[in-house]
């Protein structure tokens, strides 16, 4: 049970150890620094413990962020500092510090050893903590009051500011995400916010409401795969609302300030799971509602999402620590200066076609047309966004002035997955001439889509997946720290998921499309699990899983093979037997570790996902 520490003059009439109490805080009054030590040493270390003054005055909120949230290790607001088990002996020291500072009584300069009631103590302690270089966080309060008043009168009027806000509209606004796109600022957010504040007042979790959300999109993908008017329209209104419960976690989350490890990585891979699983949905409708298959289309849609994505994630992870800011870019000065447009903004934040956009287009003419209209427009959308993103990013990149880090060009590498060839041959690549990695890998990215495409299953295909491969191992050689280099595993995945999708389209037997679309679903999740590790500053996915799955090379290889050996029906069983050992893999390794993890007390995160 968490402990808070009591310090000061008690002051008559005060709510606060009713406060503490209500934030779920065991309440141990201290007589003075030596009596505050002693409390501090006999809380267990695993449990959170707070040092707070007795003359606090302020909202219960502002109590709330600087002594509950499990993210931090160290908090602090003024009359109260909190320590998780990582910050524990960063607080012993402090507090020690300031106890043998006040020569034992509390008082600054005091050596009498007099024992007197202890004031002040709890901001003495994080200026300690500050001045040994503790990160402690403060939580931005905006119109919350925290406050330590040395006189009647300041408490008057701190009791006063606190009357004077309304402390549970700054809490649901807190709660929704900053950032979020326009159909969800102005269509979600104003309702989903009361839903999440009736999930915590019934003691729901985020964790609970994202497992329905992921079993409301699950029916809704039943619904379309009827094939039927009504299932569709179900399908979309279905959508919709597991899109309300996709923002409902996360404001529960805030909320509440329930941040978890296990929440964060199921709040990420639960929405690609559910908008795959709608898009296999929608491909077996079109399938039982007459002769049209679209799987090719679904399929083309998840490769197109998940590069895109790859972009995304690549290009943040290679700006991470820059040694210099974009500030002098034409590009990102231009950016700054729109962003001064309010309706910029939003414009961009539609045109890049966030989750929230997404989902309510998909939901709409899935309810109103047909699975290959809803597919056609989804990507002509998405190829749009992916376009003008990746476009803006790249001016951004050969404009600024920055050198990238080791710890940038290893998430890089990381998020590669490079196999044991391409490996093995990046290590008797020469290291010298010019740096070419993006040209490389889009070199080899292109060679084996277009003899996909122009030949189909065929010797020739697996002759320049060799290519490929050789390429792949060229653009790896050297550490990826160029101003591009950040193109590099989106190219890798475009390059094997679009070689699995040409090959099984030309196959000729529509079950091949299906199994293909298996294995690059399950492919994918172990992207976006590496790249969730990575934000998580866990590192990479352990090398036996890499090797053991192939990696990228290894997969597109192995996969331009059997096109080239087996007939259209040993295809698909290939396909699907692969699909299920790659599943199987990556989903009872990734499984295993973020329980581990969870369980293990790491560092507790809400990974903010996609913009919604």
């Amino acid at each position: 049970m968490p402990t808070a520490i009591l310090t000061g003059q008690p002051v008559p009439g005060s709510s606060i150890e009713g406060d503490l109490r209500a934030l779920g805080f065991e309440v141990r009054p201290a007589t003075d620094a030596a009596h505050a030590e002693t409390l501090l040493a006999r809380v267990p270390e695993e449990d959170r413990v707070a040092v707070v003054d007795a003359r606090f005055v302020g909202h219960v909120h502002a109590l709330r962020l600087a002594l509950t949230d499990p993210r931090f290790a160290l908090a602090a607001i003024p009359g109260a500092v909190s320590a998780r088990a990582a910050g524990r002996q960063a607080l012993t020291r402090a507090m020690a510090r300031e106890h043998s500072a006040t020569g034992g009584d509390g008082v600054p300069g005091a050596g009498d050893g007099t024992a007197v009631v202890v004031d002040g103590l709890a901001d003495r302690i994080t200026a300690a903590l500050d001045a040994d270089g503790a990160d402690v966080h403060r939580p931005a309060l905006g119109s919350l009051v925290a406050a330590v008043p040395a006189d009647p009168q300041g408490r008057n009027e701190a009791r006063q500011a606190v009357a004077a806000v309304d402390e549970e509209a700054v809490r649901l606004k807190s709660a929704v995400k900053s950032g979020d796109g326009l159909f969800t600022t102005y269509c979600i957010s104003p309702y989903s916010r009361y839903i999440a504040r009736w999930c915590a007042r019934r003691g729901l979790t985020p964790n609970q409401v994202t497992t329905a959300s992921l079993l409301t999109a699950l029916i809704a993908a039943g619904c379309a795969a009827t094939g039927t008017r009504g299932g569709f329209v179900a399908a979309g209104v279905l959508l919709i609302a597991s899109f309300v419960l996709d923002c409902t976690d996360g404001q529960l989350a805030r909320y509440s300030l329930q941040y978890s490890t296990l929440g964060a990585w199921l709040d990420a891979t639960f929405d690609r799971a559910k908008e795959f699983a709608f898009y296999a949905g929608l491909a077996l409708g079109a399938t039982h509602g007459g002769t049209d298959d679209v799987w090719a289309l679904a399929l083309a849609a998840m490769v197109l999402q998940t590069t895109r994505h790859m972009v995304d994630f690549a290009f943040i992870e290679a700006q991470q620590d820059a040694d210099a800011t974009s500030s002098a870019a034409p590009t990102a000065a231009l950016s700054e200066r729109l962003d001064g447009v309010g309706w910029s903004v939003w414009v961009r934040r539609v045109i890049i076609l966030p989750i929230g956009e997404r989902w309510a287009m998909i939901a709409l003419l899935t309810a109103l047309t047909t699975p290959r209209v809803t597919f056609c427009a989804l990507l002509a959308w998405m190829a749009f966004a992916t376009l003008y993103t990746t476009a803006g990013r790249v001016l951004r990149s050969v404009t600024r002035k920055a050198r990238r880090t080791d710890r940038a060009a290893q998430a890089l590498a990381d998020l590669a997955d490079n196999g044991p060839v391409v490996r093995l041959l990046a290590r008797v690549m020469p290291a010298t001439g010019p740096r070419v990695a993006p040209l490389a890998a889009a070199l080899g990215t292109a060679a084996v889509l277009l003899a996909a495409w122009a030949w189909g299953p065929s010797w020739w295909v697996v002759l320049l997946a060799g290519l490929y491969t050789l390429c792949a191992a060229e653009a790896v050689s050297r550490p990826l720290t160029g101003p591009l280099d950040w193109l590099v595993p989106p190219l890798f995945r475009a390059g094997e998921y679009g070689t699995v999708l040409i090959l099984a389209a030309k196959s000729g037997v529509n079950g091949v499309l299906p199994a293909a679309f298996g294995l690059v679903a399950a492919v994918a999740y172990h992207h976006y699990d590496t790249v969730y590790r990575i934000r998580g500053n866990a590192g990479a996915p352990p090398a036996w899983l890499v090797r053991a799955t192939g990696g990228h090379e290894g997969r597109t290889l192995l996969v331009t093979v059997l096109a080239a050996l087996l007939t259209a029906p040993q295809f698909e069983a290939a396909l699907t037997a692969l699909a299920v050992a790659v599943a199987v893999l990556v989903l009872s390794e990734s499984i295993r570790f973020w329980v581990a993890a969870h369980q293990g007390g790491a560092p507790a995160v809400h990974d903010e996902g996609e913009t919604a």
